[in-house]
This record gives structure tokens, sequence and C-alpha cells, in this order.
């Protein structure tokens, strides 16, 4: 009996950390890629559909989801306010919400956020268009700190404004802002380094190694840029230009490798960064990612291939080394991905699920099915075996992809 105790006990232990391991605490996932660490999440859905767990309302916009110890954070908007949102990612509870003034802000589409709460400890921190940053208390929404970088900073709102997610470095909070990055102290909001005040880029800084030191890529307007997160310092660019200024997609780094990508009939390139010189190994048009970041597994890369709204646009598999391409699958609303445990999860425009097969020997479906309506543009979070995705609107939908108990 003592035994039996002492098992269940440490079974009991033993469940959160699990459950917090599979955490999703920023865009593109704890290790900043798009690649999610569980394993044995797809099984099977009654009748081909997913069962439904919960629906929530969170506002216009095109924030994704956050995921940590249990709660979820997004963000919309309504009546000229954003919203930060907190949920109970079991049961879309919501746990608490913090309003602040902000417009719309809809130019040739439905506007609202597009960036994603950013998850750190006991904080969470956000990004509004016109330059709101905020510092939350991740358990009860009280506000920590509070910044307007275009009014305090003078940095320069871009066309669509700003987009990208904060970055959480070490004691920095960085964002895609100014000509190559702004940096702000994450425990005061204090400015700590500003490359410049130009209309930045929309993609999320994106860490990785250069030189073998640390640095951050920064998707610019005109640039992909490798500075050193201290000090804002520049390692190397590389300029990239794309109709618009619209470089959104963030780079995907593998090894000495960086493989940039955006829409409006640009392309995709492979750029070798080796001893900080960057020299680019071969473009191609096959991948002209306007939002959905690109994702390396392996010596590929999978991305989708059109622009938003485009209901011609394809999911691609190219080689790494050579830019060949390896498969294409059939036509689908653009929409975005995530990819785990070596199965892509494309949520199209249109709201469809389709679980592919990330191998490059063909594509591959495994399971589809339509899970809601609407314009889906936000990259798609599984967690827990759950899978999160919202539309324009805000409709928020939880479906179980596990097929299990244990998913819920």
């Amino acid at each position: 009996m003592k035994h039996s105790i002492l098992v269940a006990a440490a079974l009991l232990a033993a469940t959160p950390c699990a459950s917090f391991s599979l955490d999703w605490p920023r865009y593109r996932g704890a290790n900043y890629d798009g690649i999610s660490v569980e394993k044995n999440w797809l099984g099977a859905w009654p009748e081909g559909q997913p069962r439904p767990l919960w629906k929530a309302t969170v506002g216009i916009g095109f924030s994704s989801m956050s995921i940590a110890s249990g709660r979820l954070y997004t963000m919309g908007n309504s009546a000229k306010q954003d919203t930060v949102y907190c949920l109970d990612a079991a049961s879309g509870k919501q746990i608490w919400k913090h309003s602040y003034a902000q417009e719309l802000d809809a130019k040739y589409y439905e506007g609202g956020p597009g960036a994603t709460p950013t998850v750190d400890g006991p904080h969470v921190y956000t990004l509004a268009r016109h330059g709101a940053v905020h510092c939350l208390n991740a358990a009860t929404g009280q506000v920590v700190w509070t910044r307007d970088i275009h009014k305090d900073f003078g940095c320069e709102i871009p066309d669509w404004g700003f987009n990208g997610s904060v970055h959480i470095e070490n004691d920095l909070a960085i964002l895609n802002a100014g000509n190559a990055g702004l940096a702000l102290n994450k425990s005061t909001g204090e400015k700590v380094w500003l490359s410049g005040k130009e209309a930045a880029g929309y993609g999320t800084p994106v860490p990785f190694a250069t030189g073998g030191k640390r640095a951050i890529a920064l998707f610019t307007a005109k640039y992909v840029v490798a500075v050193e997160p201290r000090t804002g310092g520049e390692y190397w660019r590389h300029p990239w230009k794309t109709n618009y200024d619209v470089n959104a997609a963030d780079p995907a780094v593998t090894g000495n490798r960086m493989y940039v990508s955006s829409g409006y009939g640009t392309g995709g390139a492979v750029i070798d960064f080796t001893d900080n010189k960057p020299k680019q190994v071969w473009f191609n048009k096959e991948i002209k990612a306007q939002m959905a970041s690109p994702i390396v597994v392996g010596n590929y890369v999978y991305g989708i291939d059109g622009t938003g709204g485009d209901k011609n646009s394809h999911l691609k598999c190219l080689d790494l080394s050579t830019g060949k391409v390896a498969w294409i699958s059939p036509a689908a609303t653009t929409g975005n991905l995530t990819i785990a445990d070596g199965r892509i999860i494309w949520l199209t425009g249109g709201g469809e699920v389709i679980v592919v097969e990330a191998k490059p020997d063909g594509y591959k479906e495994l399971a589809r099915a339509q899970v809601s309506g609407g314009k889906h543009w936000s990259a798609p979070v599984l967690s827990n075996g759950r899978l999160y995705l919202r539309n324009a609107k805000g409709d928020l939908v939880c479906v179980d992809v596990k097929g299990s108990p244990s998913a819920i």
C-alpha cells in the first residue's frame, strides 16, 4: 500500500513538469524554429474529425498563441482597443485580460495585432501595431511597465504596423524596430540600444550563432542583418528587396546556413555566413513566403508558396543544399505551419488542418479535416495533444488531435 501511494505521488508530481515541457512560450516555440518537441501526438480522429474541446472569442487580429504553465496568451482588437488575453489552456476559461487604446489600423486586410505574446518566467511581453510595448505579470495581468517605441524613441511605424514579437535575450527585450533592432531592459523598459529610427521589417528577431558568437537575425525592411545582442553592433548584413518592404517570414537557420524568403513574387535563397561573410549559395522562386515562416528539418526546408488569401498556394519541400524541389502539395489557400515529431501541421487559410509527413521522398497526407472557418493566417500551436488555432475575426478554437483522454 505504501509503495502504491509513493508511486501515485511521484506520478502526480511528474505530470505538471511533463506537461510544461511541451510549452510553447513564444512565437515559433521554445527553440524559435516552428518545431515542437511533442511526440506521438497524432491519434485516431473520430469520423475523421479532431474532437472540439473549447472555443473563445479574442478580437480581430493575427496574433498567434503562446502556452506556458497551463495558460494560453494571445491578443485581439475590439472597439479601438487591443486586449491581451490569458486563458486556461485546457478549458478556455478566461483568467485575466488587459486592454489599452489601439486603432484597428486595417489596411487591405482586417488589421489588429500581429505580434504574439512572449512569456518569460513571471512576465509576458507584447508589442502593438503602433509601438506600445507592455510587460505584464503573467499570473495576474498587472502592468509591470509600458513603453511606446514610436513616441518615446522615435521609431518609425512601418506601413502595416509593428508585427514582430518581442524576443527575450538574457536581461534584454529585443524588437524588430528601427534600422536593425531596438533593445530594452526587460525589467524596466529602459532603452539599452537603438540601431536607428527608420521603418523596420515585420519578422520576429531570431537568435543563432555566427562566427562562434551569439547573434540575433533581424529581417529588416531591406536586409537580413545579424547583430550582437548586448550592443546591437552588426556582424553582417545581406541585401533583401521585397515590394513594399514586406520582409515578414522569419529566417530559418541551420549550422552556417540561413534560408530567407519573402512574397510579392520574390522567392527564397540560402545564405552561407561562414566567418561572418554572408554569401548567397542559391536563389529561386519556388517558395515565396509572404508571412508563413519556412521550417528547416535536416537538409530540407518546408514552406508555403503563396500570398495571403491565394487559393492556389502550395506547400513545398526543397533541398537546402541545391534549392531543388523534392515535392509539391496539391493547391490550397495559403495559411501557416508548424512541425512536430516529423509531421507538418498545415493550417490552410480557410481553416482546414492537413497533416503531412515531413520527409523529402514525397508528399504524403496523414490526416485532413475542416476545423474552423474564416481567414487563417496565424500559426497553429500544438501543446499536450491539443491544437490551437484562431482566425482573423478572433474565433479561437482548441481541438484534441491526440484522440485519447491523455490529451485533456
